[in-house]
């Protein structure tokens, strides 16, 4: 035979790894193989560790051939509780021409399987459920849903790059992550509009104002917050990289509640206190982590990417791309109409630490003005004279002109870092900026 030229032995090479990649990804193999396939036998010490390796998973996989070896058992109750069986054999087929309404109708099936769960797994009677179906559809459905359907396109073209294939299952699988996405964004607001003292939410009424919820709402905040969970367990528990999904929900979740604490906070401070540092901070836990970063994190882990270094790059590029899009929120906040923005300006009555204050304040003020400032600023209501006055006050120090400078200079810190991420497509980032750059809602 003639010998194999070292071309076709690297082809190989390439296409043994690619095969891996693959059937990591569809969750037909671990991320890493069994230890005592990768050991190296050199000493009889380690000849009988390798042996008592393989002779346990020769147990552990023979229990499970058996019946037994259930994952969670202190949780395996009632057996009538559906989510037991798992995710469906096949998902519903998710139209990608139309991404919003394909995306909408994998909400209407959480929420269907949630409320079909909550009677046979928690007897919980028919008002209880139809009380939880009322709450999600107000709170969680709708809205824009950026952040969710950025882990759908990012996971697409992600997935794309490295070869893996995109089919049915695999983008309803996104849009569930994304909606895990929405409905940690759901129930943090349903707590800030308390906090807050809000009226309004996407166009309606907050929902602890509704006549029949009021403080209610608390408790329907935290049960939206472990659906976010339940969700996650039913769909991926099966799959390879759970604990990484659930560890970024845990963390993301954290951090996005201590940029919470130093929000809240404020109220206890002095508004010399309120400084662009401080503010950067806030923003940067409560808003960038949950709104950026996960969207991508999520189908880099699905995707079986490891490498520190592109997370790294990742966070950085998301870190001022959140940043930024809380500035431009504080700047609508402001200067947007509750029918551009869904909402009533509150920042000003709530003495928030937001972005044209820190500047004004610190920066730009007269002492007069400073004054003016301290005599007013979280002292007046919406839409009453005392806060137009602090309106005015911003567009004279031209705040507006100002916040168009930071803009552009956030736009063009982005585009410098595009060469630091090597596995996650840089269409990803386009597609971010394409919805905040210059937003005017």
């Amino acid at each position: 035979f003639p010998p194999i030229s070292s071309s076709s032995k690297s082809c190989d090479r390439k296409k043994k790894r690619k095969r891996k990649s693959s059937e990591y990804f569809l969750g037909k193999m671990p991320a890493e193989e069994s230890p005592a396939k990768r050991a190296k036998v050199g000493s009889y010490e380690e000849a009988m560790k390798v042996i008592a390796q393989l002779e346990t998973e020769r147990d552990m996989w023979k229990a499970k051939a058996g019946g037994a070896g259930i994952k969670f058992p202190a949780t395996h109750w009632p057996s009538s509780k559906p989510s037991l069986a798992g995710p469906p054999k096949s998902y519903p087929t998710y139209d990608t021409s139309k991404p919003k309404e394909a995306f909408l109708s994998v909400c209407d099936m959480l929420i269907a399987e949630v409320c079909e769960e909550l009677g046979p797994g928690y007897e919980m009677p028919k008002r209880e459920v139809e009380w939880v179906q009322r709450s999600l559809n107000y709170n969680v459905r709708g809205g824009k849903m950026n952040r969710g359907l950025m882990v759908v396109e990012s996971g697409m073209q992600i997935c794309k790059a490295k070869g893996l294939p995109v089919d049915n299952d695999t983008i309803v699988r996104f849009a569930i992550l994304g909606w895990s996405i929405e409905f940690l964004q759901a129930w943090l607001l349903m707590g800030d509009d308390i906090m807050d003292d809000s009226h309004t939410r996407r166009g309606q009424p907050c929902w602890y104002r509704v006549d029949d919820v009021k403080m209610i709402a608390l408790n329907d905040a935290f049960m939206v917050e472990m659906l976010t969970y339940k969700i996650l367990k039913r769909h991926f528990s099966a799959m390879p990289y759970y604990d990484q999904l659930v560890d970024l929900m845990h963390e993301t979740t954290f951090q996005t509640e201590c940029g919470q604490l130093l929000d809240t906070l404020c109220m206890n401070l002095g508004l010399e206190d309120f400084t662009e540092e401080r503010w950067t901070l806030i923003v940067k836990y409560k808003t960038a982590f949950y709104s950026f970063y996960c969207s991508v994190a999520m189908p880099m882990i699905v995707a079986g990417i490891t490498d520190l270094k592109e997370f790294n790059a990742t966070r950085e590029i998301l870190m001022i791309m959140g940043i930024y899009f809380q500035a431009q929120d504080d700047f609508l906040d402001c200067y947007g109409t509750p029918e551009q923005i869904g909402k009533i300006g509150t920042d000003i009555q709530d003495k928030k630490c937001g972005w044209l204050f820190v500047h004004a304040y610190h920066q730009l003020a007269s002492p007069e003005e400073k004054a003016v400032f301290d005599k007013v600023y979280g002292k007046c209501k919406v839409q009453t004279p005392e806060e137009k006055q602090i309106k005015e006050l911003y567009t004279k120090l031209k705040l507006p002109e100002l916040y168009q400078k930071y803009e552009q200079d956030s736009y063009d810190r982005i585009m410098k870092l595009k060469d630091t991420v090597k596995e996650v497509p840089w269409g990803v980032f386009e597609a971010f900026l394409k919805k905040i750059y210059k937003r005017q809602k």
